[in-house]
């Protein structure tokens, strides 16, 4: 097993999450190594019900972000069901939960008026949509509501007049990671405070910080869809269509590998023309005119030693079945069915991680990560 498997030994996380942005964190602390223990309703988490199944009738996406995971059905409006959550919470380092704001509440488990009183080491991260305090509180969302609210849908499409859907889900997973890091940083600072905390994380706040850049720039005569650096203004960053139809991803922001392109392409009336102000509507098409006239396997061929930050775009099945993905490790089949499961990124020592183990009930008497 890879230390990153071990990493996060002795930790106990209790999952209240639903649907992806919750179970996808806490999908990685059990990659980590923290022993997850995923708190559902008799009637089961909602995402059991959406997306494909699997020959037995489970719900595919559920089982992938709850895999490595323990299960415990318990009914939270019940006393019996609330004081067995309260017991586990005594002796857990971290509760995750996606409830609407106020619903802890309502539930007997305020953060400040009961858990932190029963146990002040815990770190409680709630993941909702506008967050615990705000004008927009109340309201309901998905991820592209998210993001339009965070100006990111405003920035994204080929064209000024095309809009894009984004796929996967940005604000949910965005709010997996922040709530990651930040509930690991915590766990760092309790170590030297013996005090846990409550993280509130907004998933119409998380694509803040990605937009650094725009942001850095918004004002009168700021870039806006299809016109930015990396959106569709600049030549030299693009997709770009074949003969055949297949998709090539050109990404020759520094001018030597712009140059290199540009040679590679016989176009050396090109390379002058990288500074040309945005957005380059007319170097576009021209550089579109040479990608289609010529099928993939004469791209391949004529870059193949050519180092200028060109790729095919690759189906997921191909990437799944690149050299790349075989020699990295972290694309592994999923267990009883023909898909794969996108392990946690990252070699530790020069070891790829583990593939997971199925979500499985939890057994009390295993006491699983805690080393005891």
């Amino acid at each position: 097993m890879s230390r990153l498997n071990r990493f996060l030994e002795g930790v106990r996380v209790i999952d209240l999450s639903w649907y992806l942005p919750g179970p996808l964190a806490t999908l990685l602390l059990a990659d980590l190594g923290a022993e997850v223990i995923k708190v559902e309703p008799p009637q089961g988490d909602p995402m059991r019900t959406i997306g494909p199944r699997m020959a037995d009738g489970r719900g595919l996406w559920h089982e992938a972000v709850n895999a490595g995971k323990r299960l415990l059905c318990l009914d939270l409006k019940q006393p019996e069901g609330l004081e067995s959550l309260l017991e586990l919470l005594a002796s857990a380092d971290v509760l995750v939960e996606s409830f609407r704001p106020g619903v802890l509440d309502k539930l007997g488990l305020g953060y400040d008026t009961v858990l932190r009183r029963r146990n002040p080491r815990l770190v409680c991260v709630s993941l909702s949509g506008y967050g615990q305090e705000g004008p927009l509180r109340d309201a309901a969302g998905h991820d592209n509501n998210y993001l339009a609210q965070a100006g990111f849908l405003s920035r994204v499409g080929p064209a000024p007049d095309q809009a894009a859907l984004v796929d996967p889900p940005i604000a949910d997973c965005l709010g997996s990671m922040f709530g990651l890091t930040t509930l690991l940083a915590a766990l760092l600072e309790r170590e030297r405070r013996g005090q846990g905390c409550h993280i509130d994380i907004a998933l119409a706040d998380v694509s803040l910080p990605l937009q650094v850049f725009a942001f850095a720039g918004v004002g009168p005569g700021s870039s806006g869809r299809g016109e930015g650096d990396l959106n569709g203004g600049w030549a030299c960053y693009g997709v770009y269509r074949t003969q055949e139809g297949r998709e090539a991803a050109l990404g020759a922001i520094e001018p030597k590998f712009w140059a290199a392109f540009c040679g590679a392409a016989r176009r050396p009336d090109w390379i002058a023309r990288h500074s040309e102000p945005r957005p380059q509507h007319a170097l576009r098409a021209e550089v579109a005119a040479f990608f289609a006239s010529q099928t993939w396997t004469e791209i391949s061929a004529r870059y193949a030693q050519v180092d200028c930050c060109l790729s095919l775009v690759l189906t997921l099945d191909e990437s799944a079945k690149s050299e790349h993905a075989r020699a990295r490790r972290i694309l592994q089949p999923t267990h009883g069915t023909t898909g794969w499961q996108a392990l946690y990124p990252a070699h530790v020592d020069g070891q790829p991680p583990k593939p997971r183990d199925p979500l499985a009930p939890w057994n009390p008497a295993s006491r699983e990560g805690r080393g005891d």
